[in-house]
């Protein structure tokens, strides 16, 4: 992996805070907008099966692509896709 990839995952996979335990969601967006997942068919970090359920609960339109947690950096081009359905999908 060259240098600047390296650098870029090292700081963008980093944990979240404890703080985000406290955060209060009174009314989830994804239970009244549209939405899209990508399940990601190699984390290892959210197994695809919670993913699939999260989709699905959420009525999202689900893709599945071969990648990692960090489906950005492995499949970049599925998630411009997936960005660009939604997108298209909004301007009807």
């Amino acid at each position: 992996m060259s240098e600047p990839k390296a650098s870029f995952m090292a700081a963008s996979q980093v944990p979240w805070g404890v703080d985000a335990l406290g955060g209060r969601v009174t009314e989830p967006a994804w239970k009244s907008r549209p939405s899209w997942y990508l399940v990601a068919t190699e984390d290892r970090m959210i197994p695809p099966p919670a993913q699939r359920q999260m989709a699905q609960r959420a009525g999202a339109a689900v893709s599945e692509v071969a990648g990692s947690h960090a489906i950005y950096v492995s499949q970049p081009q599925a998630v411009a896709s997936l960005i660009e359905k939604a997108v298209a999908a909004l301007a009807k």
